[in-house]
């Protein structure tokens, strides 16, 4: 499993292209050849970038899912709508699709941001605004998802 590390700000061009950060497009090296799926995030309004690999490890959990039942099927469709293969060009840009740009409201300023093994890509004033909305409550959130029960080493 890939696992990205940092927070970037970038510009995106009039055509939606994204230069990668050179820290990053060296974290990215090993899934360049491969390709990319970006996609709409299912609770955020901003845009989801999987290395292939990750994206078949979803599918894969997807595929799982009984297709006979509505709900397995309408979270299919909605899970998937918008979802674009997209590749790193030579020159180190990422071309972000218009109906991509519309759904993230990206303007020109943008926030690459790691989520263990995908990026978010925000518009940067929309990332500010989740960050300082999720700020107050980040101490009770941290204790309800990883103040679980201890392991076997005494760490939680």
């Amino acid at each position: 499993m890939n696992s990205f590390i940092g927070t970037y700000e970038c510009k995106a061009d009039a055509k939606g292209r994204l230069m990668i950060p050179a820290v990053l497009k060296k974290q990215l090296s090993s899934a360049l050849q491969d390709g990319f799926v970006l996609k709409r995030a299912v609770f955020q309004p901003c845009l989801e970038l999987y290395p292939m690999s990750e994206w078949n490890k979803m599918m894969e959990k997807i595929n799982k899912l009984n297709r006979f039942k509505k709900k397995n099927n309408d979270f299919i469709r909605r899970f998937t709508a918008g979802v674009k293969m997209v590749e790193v060009d030579s020159a180190g840009r990422l071309l972000i699709p218009k109906d991509l740009i519309g759904f993230s409201g990206i303007t020109k300023a943008v926030v690459l941001a790691s989520a263990v093994n995908i990026l978010e890509i925000w518009d940067k004033d929309k990332y500010e605004q989740a960050i300082d909305d999720a700020a107050s409550d980040f101490a009770d959130l941290a204790e309800e998802v990883m103040g679980q029960e201890e392991d076997d080493n005494g760490l939680s």
